[in-house]
C-alpha cells in the first residue's frame, strides 16, 4: 500500500517502455482479454509465483524467510480513493529488476531463474510460474498503476517504487523503507470502479484463484477491525492423494465446477508424473446439458497451471465426441500465448490430448464393465455422441466399439441395449458376418422387408435408426474378426450357417422366370439395372438393393442435408419374391395389367428404401385401377 510518508531518493528516474511493451499495453487495454476481471487473476497468480520463489530458494536459504515465513497474499479496496491493491510476501524486487522485468515484456525473472536449476532441482521447481506479461493486465481497469517491492535479501533502505500510467513512460525511484515482497496499487479507472467493492473482489478470487496454494486473505466483512479472513480454498482437491479424498468430496466438487445439481456417474482422478507432469479430474455427467448437440457450444476441461485458472473450456484436451466430459486439468507446463486463454498449437499439448483421450474412454468402460445400470443410464444420454467417435477416431476405434449400444431383432424394445461382444456371443455356428440394417426409426428398421430372411433363420440384426448410423458404419469394418454387412446391399448368402439345407437348394433360374424378369425390366426400363429373384423376402413381395459400394438412401439424405445434394445415383436392382402371391399372379396377366402391377412392386420398394416415391399421385391412381380390377366385388 502506498505510503506517503516513505522518503524518495534522489535517485528518481522516467524512462520510456520497450517499444514491444508500448504495442503490448495498447492491445492489452484495447482487446487482449475476453474480460476485464481478468486483472485480478493475472496479479494473484504473479503474486503466488513470487511467494513460490521464495519458498524454493529458502529450502538452502532459510534467512530469506526471516521472522515473515507465513507466505501469503493480500487484497485490500478503498471505494473512496478508487483503488484496489494486492500485496505478497514473496520474492519481491530489486530497482534492476523493476526496471529490466517490468519495463520490457517476458522479462519476469522466472525464466531466467529456471536457467540456474539443474537435476532434480528442476524437477522441484515445477510450482514456479514462468508468465511474463501478466502484469501489464492491470493497465485494462487502472489508469495509473504503482509497484512497491524489497527483494528477499535485501536490507530495508533497498526498496523501490515504480509507477506508470501507460502512457509510454515509467517512473523508478529508491524507498528507504519497504516490506519484502511486491505491493501493486491500481487506481481505477471511473469506468472499473466496480472492482473497488469487496464481495466483488472476492466472488472473483473464488472463481479465479480459489485453489492457489497460499491463503489469499482480506478484510473480514462488516467489521471494523484490521483483521482479515482467508477467502479462497488454499488448497485444490485434485492435488490431493485419491486415498484422502471422499466421494462426498469429489460430488461436491464436481456441482461447483459445473453448476450441475445432479450428481456424477463416475469420475477419474490421476496424476502423471515423468517427462509430462499434470493432474486430471475428470467426470461423467449424469445428465445431457441442452446444448449437446450444438457442436460449436462452448465445451472442455477447466485448465488450471499450477493450480492457477487459466479458463474454463480448454476444449484442446478432449475429441469432440467428448465434449460431455467435465473436469479439471492442471499442468506444470504448458506452452500458452500471451493472453493465457488460448494454448498454443504444440506436441506436448496433443499428447497429452492422447492420453486424457484414452483415460476418459477407460473411465466410461469402467462404468459399462462395473456399473451396467448407470451405464445404461449414460448410453441414453450420450451414446450418440460418443458414437460420434467410433468414426471420427479412428486411432481408439477398438476402444470405442465395445463401448457401443444397438437395438437388435434379438430384444422387442426400441432401446439400445446390445453390445457388439453380446452379438458375436450369439451368432449362429457358420455365420461370418455382424448383420445391420438402416432406416429412418428403429421401428422402421424392425419391419424392414431386408431382414426377413435373417429373421426366418434366426440370425440376429442391428437396426440402427439414427441420424449419422449411415456415417458412422461406413467407417467401420468389422470387430472380433467378424465383418459388418449392411442386410440390404449386395448378394446375401447364408448357405454357411449350420443349418443350411445338406443338399444346396437349386436357385437356377427357368426359362419362364427368366421371361418374367425381362418383361418386368422391360416396363421399369432405366429404373433399374435388373430385375433378379430374392434370397431376402419372405414375406414381402419385392425390394430394392444396391451394390456395395453405392451411397445409401440415408446417408444420401444425411449430405445433401449438408449442401451434397448432387451425389451419383447407382441404379438399384428389383429383387422379387417368387413365392408371394403378387408374382404368382404377374405371368397371367394382361400387358397393361402386368405394366401395372409391375410398377406398382416397383413404387412400394421404393417406398420401403426411401421412405417416399417419385410420383406420389401416380401411384395411388395407378394402385386404385389395379384394385378395381384385381379385387372381386364384395357380395
Amino acid at each position: 500500500m502506498t505510503d506517503e510518508t516513505n522518503a524518495a531518493s534522489p535517485a528518481t528516474e522516467t524512462r520510456g517502455f520497450k517499444a514491444e511493451v508500448s504495442q503490448l499495453l495498447q492491445l492489452m487495454i484495447h482487446s487482449l482479454y475476453s474480460h476485464r476481471e481478468i486483472f485480478l487473476r493475472e496479479l494473484i497468480s504473479n503474486a503466488s509465483d513470487a511467494n513460490d520463489k521464495l519458498r524454493f530458494l529458502s529450502l538452502e536459504q532459510p534467512e530469506l524467510l526471516a521472522d515473515d515465513s507465513e507466505l501469503g497474499i493480500w487484497i485490500e479496496a478503498d471505494k473512496d480513493k478508487g483503488t484496489v491493491t494486492i500485496r505478497d510476501n514473496g520474492i519481491g524486487l530489486s530497482r534492476e529488476d523493476a526496471i529490466n522485468h517490468l519495463g520490457t515484456i517476458a522479462k519476469s525473472g522466472t525464466a531466467e531463474f529456471f536457467g540456474k536449476l539443474t537435476g532434480d532441482a528442476q524437477k522441484d521447481s515445477q510450482l514456479i510460474g514462468q508468465f511474463g506479461v501478466g502484469f501489464y493486465s492491470a493497465f485494462i481497469v487502472a489508469d495509473r498503476v504503482e509497484v512497491l517491492s524489497r527483494k528477499a535479501g535485501e536490507p530495508v533502505s533497498a526498496g523501490v517504487r515504480w509507477q506508470s500510467k501507460a502512457d509510454g513512460e515509467f517512473t523508478v525511484e529508491t524507498l528507504d523503507h519497504a516490506a519484502r515482497g511486491t505491493t501493486i496499487v491500481l487506481h481505477l479507472k471511473e469506468d472499473a470502479k466496480e472492482f473497488a467493492d469487496s464481495w466483488r473482489l472476492r466472488s472473483l478470487v473464488r472463481r479465479y484463484s480459489d485453489h492457489i496454494a497460499f491463503p489469499v486473505r482480506m478484510p473480514k466483512e462488516g467489521e471494523a477491525t484490521l483483521d482479515t479472513e482467508v477467502v479462497n480454498q488454499a488448497q485444490a482437491l485434485w492435488t490431493r492423494p485419491r486415498t484422502e479424498v471422499s466421494d462426498d468430496e469429489y460430488k461436491a466438487f464436481y456441482k461447483h465446477i459445473t453448476h450441475d445439481g445432479n450428481e456424477p456417474l463416475a469420475w477419474s482422478h490421476n496424476k502423471v508424473e515423468g517427462r509430462r507432469e499434470y493432474t486430471s479430474l475428470l467426470y461423467l455427467p449424469s445428465t445431457a446439458p441442452f446444448d449437446l448437440w450444438q457442436r460449436e457450444a462452448s465445451r472442455g476441461l477447466k485448465l488450471h497451471v499450477r493450480r492457477v485458472f487459466i479458463m474454463d473450456d480448454a476444449e484442446q484436451f478432449l475429441p469432440l465426441y467428448l465434449r460431455f466430459i467435465k473436469g479439471v486439468l492442471d499442468s506444470s507446463d504448458l506452452p500458452l500465448n500471451v493472453s493465457r486463454e488460448l494454448l498454443q498449437k504444440d506436441a506436448e499439448v496433443e499428447a497429452m490430448r492422447g492420453a486424457l483421450t484414452k483415460r476418459g474412454l477407460d473411465l466410461i468402460a469402467r462404468l459399462a464393465k462395473d456399473e451396467p445400470e448407470k451405464y445404461q443410464s449414460f448410453w441414453k444420454e450420450f451414446g450418440q455422441v460418443l458414437k460420434e467417435g467410433a468414426g471420427e477416431d479412428p486411432s481408439n476405434r477398438e476402444r470405442i466399439l465395445p463401448l457401443l449400444r444397438f437395438t437388435s431383432t434379438q430384444d422387442g424394445s426400441d432401446e439400445d441395449k446390445v453390445a457388439l461382444a453380446d452379438y458375436v456371443a450369439r451368432m449362429k455356428a457358420g455365420q461370418e458376418h455382424i448383420y445391420y440394417v438402416l432406416a429412418d426409426s428403429r421401428q422402421a428398421a424392425r419391419s424392414s422387408p431386408f431382414i426377413e430372411g435373417l429373421r426366418a433363420r434366426g440370425v440376429e440384426v442391428l437396426l440402427l435408426g439414427d441420424r449419422v448410423d449411415p456415417w458412422i458404419m461406413g467407417q467401420l469394418h468389422e470387430f472380433e474378426g467378424k465383418s459388418f454387412q449392411d442386410a440390404s446391399r449386395g448378394d446375401l448368402d447364408l448357405s454357411k450357417l449350420a443349418d443350411a439345407p445338406e443338399t444346396p437348394v437349386d436357385d437356377t433360374v427357368t426359362p419362364e422366370q427368366q421371361n418374367l424378369f425381362k418383361r418386368m425390366a422391360d416396363v421399369l426400363g432405366e429404373s433399374v439395372s435388373e430385375v433378379r429373384a430374392s434370397k431376402r423376402l419372405t414375406e414381402s413381395p419385392a425390394c430394392l438393393t444396391r451394390d456395395e459400394n453405392d451411397i445409401g438412401e440415408q446417408m444420401r439424405r444425411m449430405l445433401a442435408a449438408a449442401g451434397r445434394g448432387d451425389m451419383p445415383r447407382g441404379k438399384p436392382q428389383l429383387e422379387v419374391n417368387l413365392q408371394h402371391g403378387l408374382l404368382a399372379l404377374l405371368p397371367r396377366l394382361a400387358d397393361d395389367d402386368f405394366a401395372g402391377l409391375t410398377r406398382l412392386l416397383f413404387d412400394q420398394a421404393q417406398l420401403t428404401e426411401q421412405g417416399q416415391i417419385d410420383n406420389p399421385g401416380d401411384f395411388v391412381r395407378r394402385l386404385n385401377q389395379l384394385l378395381v380390377k384385381l379385387v372381386p366385388a364384395a357380395g
